[in-house]
């Protein structure tokens, strides 16, 4: 049982880091344009209009997938309640693979709407 309950927090972790900071890059965004925290790619970086527009646009996206992803993630674990460890560890190895493409989604979704609404010098079109 308590292998069980070690799964639920690891398979929770994600999404709930999701929506902690998803809220506070949609609703205050880190002040200066660094490389140790925030969003942090090229694009992002190359002023502090794109850098704003990408921790809003991010953070939004990872408000939403966290509120989807925090449920589904315990609706999963419920399914194996009780089951052996080799169940629960291939449950959660799914349900974190699915976490991570949820991430991959965001940042490829962020870096699409950076370059419709930014040229590659980081000036609004």
């Amino acid at each position: 049982m308590g292998f069980w309950f070690a799964m639920l927090a690891a398979s929770l972790l994600t999404p709930a880091i999701m929506l902690l900071f998803g809220w506070m890059f949609k609703n205050n965004p880190p002040q200066n344009i660094n490389g140790v925290y925030g969003y942090r790619t090229g694009m992002s970086m190359k002023n502090r209009d794109t850098w704003d527009f990408a921790h809003r646009y991010c953070g939004t996206l990872w408000v939403k997938l966290g509120f989807v992803l925090l449920p589904a993630s315990l609706a999963a674990m419920l399914t194996v309640y009780g089951g052996t460890e080799d169940e629960i560890g291939s449950l959660v190895a799914a349900v974190c693979l699915l976490q991570v493409v949820a991430l991959l989604f965001a940042v490829v979704k962020t870096e699409r709407a950076l370059k419709q609404v930014f040229d590659k010098n980081g000036v609004r079109r």
